[in-house]
């Protein structure tokens, strides 16, 4: 029974094709693993120093010295959660708004989303600290910033500004359409500035403006995901007798590329009755 766990939560994150199985994979791996790390070390020694070292070797730090050091840490924070809740609500958002983006975007745009996100995330944080007086003057002492939190407001932003008037269902509340969803979790980031998680907040900040800014510009025709492309080479066979045909996408596989276009290009709300009937169809085939 338990290979057969093993075997199923290794295909949804390796096999299954969704880029959000892949990254709340690890984001779970690391969490799981630095945990228990941090529990054996805590029974044996009394103490978490070397967990402590562990976690501000992930963690990107606002003073630019240390950033010289840990060069590699802008990519792995937004892989890393030490506290519970910290990373229990961050893969709640991440599923709830993955699926609905995985739904009518691909897998490159979800993986270009999240990581640049990231990076948006800890550029506004490093740069904010740095140029601030409020921050730069105990730059030294400042926090690291950590968690996946960057990442995750990059893609609540793109799932809202790309589908707006799409609704959740959500206890106490009813029906609530993103945009005002992702309106409530940029305003609270925008008040938590002045709190005690000044940092995190602004690395909200600056994933959910590359969210917004991403959708924006795949509206007008600008997909930067293409960055992630693999060119294909050509293999050029001599002498051959007999040509074989070009293999060609499934009829329906070419017509949903053709919607997908559509809404890069001019948003869900243009799809005809029968087109959104058609992606809800290919959406839930398996």
């Amino acid at each position: 029974m338990n290979r057969s766990i093993f075997k199923e939560l290794s295909y949804k994150m390796l096999h299954s094709g969704s880029r959000m199985n892949l990254f709340i994979g690890i984001n779970s791996i690391v969490f799981f693993t630095l945990g228990i790390f941090t529990t054996v070390e805590f029974l044996f020694t009394k103490g978490t120093p070397m967990s402590d070292w562990l976690t501000m070797n992930l963690s990107a730090p606002p003073f630019l010295p240390d950033l010289l050091e840990k060069f590699w840490t802008p990519f792995t924070y937004m892989f890393s959660h030490r506290a519970l809740l910290h990373f229990v609500f961050n893969m709640l958002g991440l599923y709830w708004f993955g699926r609905i983006f995985e739904d009518f975007l691909n897998a490159r745009q979800f993986t270009f989303n999240y990581i640049a996100g990231g990076l948006s995330g800890a550029l506004f944080f490093i740069l904010a600290c740095n140029v601030f007086p409020v921050f730069r003057d105990n730059i030294v002492f400042l926090p690291p910033v950590i968690g996946a939190s960057a990442s995750v407001m990059a893609i609540i932003v793109a799932t809202a500004t790309l589908l707006p008037d799409y609704s959740l269902r959500l206890l106490l509340f009813g029906d609530v359409r993103l945009k005002y969803l992702a309106l409530v979790y940029v305003l609270i980031d925008l008040v938590s500035i002045a709190g005690t998680n000044a940092g995190g907040a602004i690395a909200h900040l600056g994933g959910a403006l590359l969210g917004f800014i991403y959708i924006k510009q795949l509206q007008a025709g600008n997909d930067w995901s293409k960055i992630f492309d693999r060119k294909k080479k050509l293999k050029v066979i001599r002498n051959s007798q007999t040509r074989s045909k070009p293999v060609s996408s499934p009829p329906d596989e070419e017509i949903i590329d053709q919607i997908l276009d559509k809404i890069s290009r001019s948003g869900y709300d243009s799809l005809t009755k029968q087109e959104k009937e058609q992606l809800f169809k290919a959406s839930n085939k398996e």
